[in-house]
C-alpha cells in the first residue's frame, strides 16, 4: 500500500524519533507529541489523536515531573529504569503501531517491532551508563545525565516532527553509540569486578 510523503514523514517521526526518545523517557515523549499537536505543530496520525486530549498530555505531564525526580536519585534510578523496561519499550511500539494504520499488515507488524526494538536500544543503553555512574559517591553525575537525558527526550521528539530525514540519520547514529556505549560499559563493570574480586578472595 503506497502512502503519501505527508504520512511517511509522520511514520519517521514516530517510529525513529519518538521510539528513540521513549527510550530515554517515555513521559516527555508523549507529552510533547501531545502539546505539538494541541499547537498545530504537528499532525498526529488518526490512530495517536488522543495524545493531545488534555488527560493525556496533563496525565503525561505529571509523570514526566515524577521521572524528573525520581531519575536522579542514586541507587533508586536503577530500580526506577529496570520497571520502565515494561512501559517504555511497550509505549514506542505502540506509537509505531498507531502511526502506520495505512500500511499494510506485515508493514505495521514490522513497523512496531522496529519502533520497540529503537526504544529498546536506547533504553538499553540509558541503564548501562547510570549502573557505571551509579557507584560514584558524588550524585551530581547522575543528576546531569538524566537531565541531559529528558532535554534529547524532548529535543529529538520535536526535531523529528520538523526534519523526519534527518531525525533518523540522528537516530542511527545513536543507536550506533549506544551499542558501543553499553559495550564499552559492561567491560568496564567486568573488570571493575573482577578486580574487586581478586581483592576480596585471596590468591592461593
Amino acid at each position: 500500500m503506497q502512502i503519501s510523503a505527508i504520512h511517511q514523514n509522520e511514520v519517521l517521526a514516530i517510529v525513529a524519533g519518538a521510539g528513540f526518545a521513549s527510550g530515554l523517557n517515555v513521559y516527555a515523549t508523549v507529552a510533547t507529541l501531545g502539546v505539538l499537536a494541541r499547537l498545530h505543530i504537528f499532525d498526529l496520525p488518526p490512530a495517536l489523536h488522543s495524545l493531545y486530549s488534555w488527560p493525556v498530555i496533563i496525565a503525561s505531564g505529571l509523570l514526566f515531573a515524577l521521572e524528573f525526580v525520581a531519575d536522579k536519585i542514586p541507587l533508586f534510578d536503577l530500580l526506577w529504569n529496570a520497571l520502565h523496561t515494561f512501559i517504555r519499550v511497550p509505549i514506542a511500539a505502540l506509537l509505531a503501531y498507531g502511526a502506520t494504520q495505512n500500511l499494510s499488515p506485515t508493514s505495521q507488524i514490522l513497523a512496531t517491532v522496529l519502533g520497540g526494538a529503537i526504544a529498546l536500544a536506547a533504553h538499553g543503553g540509558k541503564t548501562a551508563v547510570r549502573a557505571a555512574v551509579t557507584p560514584s559517591p558524588e550524585p551530581f553525575s547522575n543528576m546531569a545525565l538524566s537531565a541531559g537525558e529528558d532535554v534529547v527526550a524532548i529535543s529529538l521528539t520535536w526535531f523529528a516532527t520538523q526534519h523526519p530525514i534527518i531525525a533518523s540519520v540522528i537516530v542511527a547514529l545513536l543507536l550506533l553509540l549506544t551499542i558501543f556505549a553499553i559495550r564499552f560499559v559492561f567491560r568496564a563493570l567486568k573488570n571493575l569486578f573482577r578486580r574487586a574480586r581478586s581483592r576480596i578472595v585471596p590468591a592461593v
